[in-house]
C-alpha cells in the first residue's frame, strides 16, 4: 500500500473543562482511501478522538492540550469546526439527528446546502443508488422513519458534502443485526467506489473489522493495540474481549469475561 497518510494524530491529550483528562497521548494514522476502525469499550475515548479531529470538542468545553493533529500536511487541532468541515472532514454524530419535520428528501437536500449552484440531482441519484430503501421513503417525515433509515439518511447527507474524510460514530448503535450488515456493506461500497477515507468508531468489533483495512483498540484514553484488520480479527485477546469468543471459538459467558480486566495481557 503506497497510500499517503491523510490524517496523523501525534500524541494528543484531551482535557474537558480544564480538569478531566480523557485522552492520554493518543497517536494514530489514517492512510488515504482506507477504512480505519477505532474499537474499545464504552468510555475508552473513541468518540472524544473523533471530536478532536472534527473540532467538535469546542462546544463541549474540551480541547487538545498536547500533541498535534495533521490533516493533509496542516495542523488542525483546536480549529473551529466549520474550518475543519471546509477541508472536507465530515462527522456523522452518534444519535442520528435528522430534522424531524422534514421529509427524507428535504433532509438530504439540506446536505447539498453547502454547495450552492452545483447540480445536485446527480448527487441525489447517487445517494438513492447506495440507499435504495430511502427511495420509497422520500416523502415520509424523518420523524416517522426507522433507526436504520435514519442512519442511512445521515450517512447519505454527509456524502452530499463530498467528504475526503468521513467520521462515523457508532453506526450500528441500537440497530438490528441485518440492518447493521446492510449499512456496513454500503459503507464499504462507498469506500471502494468513491475512494472516501473513513474512520469508524464502533463497539461492534466483529462487523467493524470485517470492512476495515486497519484497526486501533482503545482503553482508558490510550491506544493499547493496533494492526491490520485481519490480524486483529485473529488476535486471541481481541477474540476474547471484543468478539466474545474464547480461544476455542466458543462464545464466552459474561461471568468469565468479567474478570478479564485482571488478565489483560497488554496492559
Amino acid at each position: 500500500m503506497h497510500n499517503h497518510t491523510l490524517l496523523r494524530i501525534n500524541n494528543i491529550s484531551v482535557v474537558y473543562s480544564d480538569v478531566i483528562q480523557v485522552l492520554k497521548g493518543v497517536s494514530l494514522q489514517v492512510k488515504e482511501h482506507q477504512i480505519v476502525s477505532l474499537l474499545g469499550s464504552n468510555g475508552a475515548g473513541k468518540t472524544t478522538t473523533l471530536k478532536a479531529i472534527s473540532g467538535l470538542l469546542k462546544p463541549e468545553n474540551g480541547k487538545v492540550t498536547d500533541g498535534t493533529i495533521m490533516y493533509g500536511g496542516k495542523t488542525i487541532q483546536n480549529s473551529a469546526p466549520e474550518d475543519i468541515t471546509r477541508q472536507g472532514i465530515i462527522q456523522v454524530l452518534e444519535g442520528r439527528q435528522p430534522f424531524k419535520y422534514l421529509t427524507i428528501e428535504e433532509n438530504l437536500r439540506v446536505g447539498t446546502a453547502t454547495r450552492w449552484g452545483t447540480p445536485y440531482k446527480k448527487d441525489m441519484d447517487l445517494i438513492y443508488d447506495y440507499f435504495p430503501s430511502l427511495i420509497t421513503r422520500k416523502k415520509s417525515l424523518a420523524g416517522y422513519c426507522s433507526g436504520g433509515e435514519l442512519q442511512m439518511l445521515v450517512i447519505g447527507r454527509a456524502l452530499l458534502a463530498h467528504p475526503s474524510l468521513l467520521l462515523l460514530d457508532e453506526p450500528s448503535l441500537g440497530l438490528a443485526p441485518l440492518v447493521v450488515k446492510e449499512i456496513f456493506k454500503i459503507i464499504r461500497r462507498i469506500n471502494e467506489e468513491q475512494g472516501t477515507t473513513i474512520v469508524i468508531v464502533e463497539q461492534n468489533a466483529n462487523i467493524a473489522l470485517q470492512i476495515a483495512h486497519y484497526g486501533y483498540v482503545m482503553e482508558n484514553g490510550k491506544i493499547v493495540m493496533e494492526g491490520r484488520a485481519d490480524e486483529l480479527k485473529n488476535n486471541p485477546d481481541i477474540r476474547e474481549f471484543y468478539l466474545g469468543m474464547g480461544a476455542s471459538g466458543a462464545a464466552k459467558s459474561y461471568r468469565n469475561v468479567k474478570s478479564y480486566k485482571r488478565r489483560k495481557r497488554w496492559l
